[in-house]
């Protein structure tokens, strides 16, 4: 007997019984976006930017596109280098049919068919054409900024802002009345990573950001909550970290004082000294969003810049960046038990990039959940190297098994693009598709009224209600 040959990226994509199409249509595709952590650029918000050209909107800052480039050989120039947006954006179509069994290839022609109605596959042969029709369509009112995220029905954009960001474009978006809410997420890594080359610098912007004199480890903290204070009058609710790990080591409080004056000296320091500093400063950060009632994210398991000859010539975060190998558990359950027992543990969303501690997390989370909070431990959605079909299967599936899938926040784009949010349609499907198989297996029951409204939890209300906006 023949097996009908799906088409590719039809309506029913990655759904692969009827329970997942019911749930999915019905149920998962109509709801809203909150897209709670990304990097867009809360200023080409807030002024609606009209991007000029396809590359512009979609090549520009994406690294997973400019790993896939230079694994098949195409110079750097066509990458972040001199050549016109319109030769970096034919190097891309190029790259694209070599880019199958990636999540690349889905992202790329979803995005083409959501935003711009376009069904044609991306390649040299194509690139000219599609080129053309996405330009002409950018050019409209319709397909700029906030005309690209209404299409998407995006209710929510949270950026990622540093301390001593003015927060100027958020103000004035709230000031537009815009129908996509823009809020900031606080990220402090520049103040806690001690041993970057930056950091004395750092510290000297965030003198002035406060008007406060940072000569010590308490002045730090001062400086900090000034910042957290500022944040939170300007719709705050949220921190995030990217960090190889969460640190745990104890040190009293001169100690600290000397560890950061050898530090801001230009001097020298340990690594027992660096963490020693990066546990008492992520500390104190982790009591003031619990009295803020804030989310704390932590983003955990990158190795970041490992290529140092591509460090020196391009600058950090260009796509040399892969998943670590850290040990995990022992130091997080330190640092959340040390909140939890002054009850200062703040509700607190854990990422992790290596797939090797997805039971780490997944089981960690239901250590701190109190009753006090629905689900106020959270293991994040699969991030970064892990957003992709594998990748998002294991994190529901290791979910489901060691904790409560149906208090699930959701799906997150995590990216620097525009065009990112079908991200939100891919994670759909597939949760759709595990549901809707367990169904078709006699796993679960056939009932649809339940299982769609903890699929609209998943997608929309749990973050909703989460976050409380």
């Amino acid at each position: 007997m023949r097996t009908t040959i799906k088409s590719f990226l039809d309506e029913n994509f990655l759904l692969d019984n009827k329970m997942a199409e019911t749930l999915y249509h019905n149920y998962a595709k109509i709801q809203p976006i909150i897209d709670y952590h990304n990097h867009l650029p809360a200023d080409e918000i807030t002024e609606n930017r009209q991007f000029e050209n396809l590359t512009a909107v979609w090549l520009n800052g994406d690294h997973y596109k400019w790993r896939a480039m230079r694994t098949l050989g195409i110079a750097e120039k066509y990458i972040t280098g001199s050549a016109s947006d319109k030769e970096k954006f034919m190097k891309w179509a190029e790259t694209v049919p070599y880019t199958l069994r990636n999540p690349l290839f889905h992202w790329t022609h979803l995005e083409l068919k959501r935003y711009f109605g376009i069904n044609t596959l991306l390649s040299a042969d194509t690139a000219e054409q599609i080129y053309h029709e996405c330009n002409e369509r950018l050019q409209s009112k319709e397909y700029s900024v906030q005309g690209l995220l209404a299409k998407m029905k995006v209710e929510t954009v949270c950026t990622t802002d540093d301390p001593t960001d003015t927060l100027e474009h958020h103000q004035a978006h709230l000031e537009n009345n815009c129908s996509t809410q823009l809020f900031p997420a606080f990220r402090p890594d520049k103040s806690i990573l001690i041993k970057n080359s930056d950091f004395v610098a750092y510290i000297r912007s965030l003198e002035r950001a406060t008007h406060l004199s940072i000569s010590n480890f308490g002045d730090l903290v001062n400086a900090l909550q000034d910042r957290v204070d500022y944040f939170h009058d300007n719709g705050c609710r949220i921190s995030d970290h990217g960090l190889p790990k969460v640190y745990a080591k104890k040190a009293r409080p001169k100690a600290l004082d000397e560890i950061f004056s050898k530090r801001m000296a230009g001097h020298f320091i340990k690594e027992e000294e660096a963490n020693q500093y990066m546990s008492a400063l992520l500390l104190a950060l982790g009591r003031m969003y619990a009295e803020k009632n804030w989310v704390m994210q932590l983003h955990l398991g990158p190795i970041r810049n490992n290529s140092s000859r591509m460090m020196k010539l391009l600058g950090p975060d260009m796509g040399f960046d892969s998943i670590g190998d850290f040990a995990q558990a022992k130091d997080l359950s330190l640092f959340l038990n040390r909140l939890d027992s002054t009850h200062q543990l703040p509700k607190t969303i854990l990422y992790n990039l290596n797939p090797s501690a997805n039971e780490v997390m997944a089981s960690m989370i239901g250590n701190f959940n109190d009753g006090s909070v629905r689900a106020k431990m959270q293991w994040g959605s699969a991030w970064w190297f892990l957003d992709q079909k594998d990748g998002i299967e294991k994190q529901l599936n290791t979910l489901s098994n060691m904790g409560l899938l149906s208090c699930f926040i959701g799906m997150l784009t995590d990216s620097r693009s525009f065009l990112s949010f079908p991200r939100h349609e891919y994670f759909r499907r597939i949760l759709c598709n595990l549901i809707g198989r367990d169904v078709h297996n006699g796993e679960l029951p056939n009932d649809e009224k339940w299982l769609g409204k903890i699929v609209e939890d998943i997608c929309y209300h749990n973050a909703k209600n989460y976050f409380e906006w």
